[in-house]
């Protein structure tokens, strides 16, 4: 069943999103549209939800703003050392917060705000 909300982020390089949210968050590819060719919208699922990557050679990508992607992985600490390797930035280290939770704070390959968090 597809999620109820649905983030779409666009990007003018999938494939490097698509990579990068498969290596750091166990993202698995499902819909992609069109079936051949370049692609225009690839969908992956994570857990139970699903992420939207668009394709827009016009986006302007660097210092997007207001919005996080926040996503539970089972291990915040093991995707950390791909980071850099995958185009992405760690902002600081993980954090044990007092509400249960152990969070990193990202930048995907677009400069996309994102946290990774794991139940303490």
């Amino acid at each position: 069943m597809p999620s109820a909300v649905q983030p779409i982020l666009v990007t003018r390089d999938v494939d490097v999103l698509v990579r990068f949210y498969r290596e750091v968050a166990g993202a698995m590819p499902t819909r992609r549209i069109p079936g051949d060719g370049p692609v225009f919208h690839q969908l992956l699922r994570i857990g139970d939800s699903d992420l939207g990557i668009v394709a827009d050679d016009a986006v302007e990508t660097g210092s997007p703003g207001r919005v996080l992607v926040s996503i539970e992985v089972p291990d915040v600490d093991a995707p950390l050392p791909r980071v850099p390797a995958l185009g992405g930035i760690v902002e600081g280290p993980p954090n044990d917060m007092p509400w249960g939770q152990r969070v990193v704070h990202l930048r995907d390959p677009d400069g996309n705000a994102v946290n990774l968090t794991a139940p303490v």
